[in-house]
């Protein structure tokens, strides 16, 4: 379990500095600002809305699921990979709505326009970090 909790860590933040990294192109490499495609535009922001809703039921189908199986059987190996592939996925979803930002700001778009996208994947990046479950002893100890 630690060893796939300090590999999810380093996934994590390799992913965070990727956005960060994703940005400095943007601004170095993108052609000058043409005025947003609306339609594009449109069609990520509704991407982006639907991202969102699928990383939260990747959480509560593997993610929290499995977490509640290795509170109480920490040896698990199923578990351990649902909850590990459940972080996964919720991390490259969030990595999803960064690149929308990327390709918006190679399209011509402002970079406020495409900052949008990349605060949202740090955001949920973050606020998604992978916590150990605890066990189902370790937390009657504590009462």
């Amino acid at each position: 379990m630690t060893r796939a909790l300090k590999t999810l860590r380093a996934v994590q933040w390799s992913l965070l500095a990727s956005i960060l990294v994703c940005a400095l192109v943007g601004e170095i490499v993108s052609p000058r600002v043409r005025g947003p495609d609306p339609t594009l535009s449109y069609l990520f922001s509704t991407l982006a809305v639907g991202i969102v809703g699928t990383i939260f039921v990747v959480r509560r189908t593997l993610v929290l699921r499995a977490a509640g199986v290795l509170s109480s059987r920490p040896d698990d190996g199923v578990s351990l990979n649902h909850w590990s592939n459940g972080y996964l996925m919720t991390y490259a979803l969030c990595e999803a709505l960064a690149l929308f930002g990327l390709v918006l700001r190679f399209r011509g778009s402002a970079m406020q326009q495409s900052l949008l996208f990349y605060i949202g994947g740090c955001v949920l990046l973050l606020f998604f970090r992978p916590v150990q479950p605890q066990s189902s002893a370790t937390t009657s100890r504590g009462n």
